[in-house]
């Protein structure tokens, strides 16, 4: 007896298949990956050094919380669209 979530896993793929990935597009995604986990580490590197210099003004210091998180936001939104470009190029 399969559960709910087989069955609805199964009529997913039935309507939208999961696209088949070449080696150089599994290749180009981890790449990827790998590019925009180094800019990440490389932001927060950066901005935690800038909050260890203003360390006791809360002002500055939440100021650059934010803006780790936005520029965080930002990569990561632009790998998945990089990735889904990736993704789209297989089904052309």
């Amino acid at each position: 007896m399969k559960s709910a979530y087989e069955i609805a896993m199964e009529r997913l793929n039935k309507t939208a298949p999961a696209a088949k990935l070449t080696g150089k597009q599994k290749k180009q995604l981890a790449e990827l990956d790998s590019r925009y986990t180094a800019k990440i580490a490389e932001r927060e590197i950066a901005l935690k050094g800038e909050m260890a210099k203003v360390a006791g003004d809360f002002e500055k210091e939440k100021s650059l919380r934010e803006q780790l998180v936005h520029e965080r936001k930002k990569l990561q939104a632009e790998l998945e669209d990089k990735k889904e470009q990736v993704r789209r190029d297989s089904a052309a």
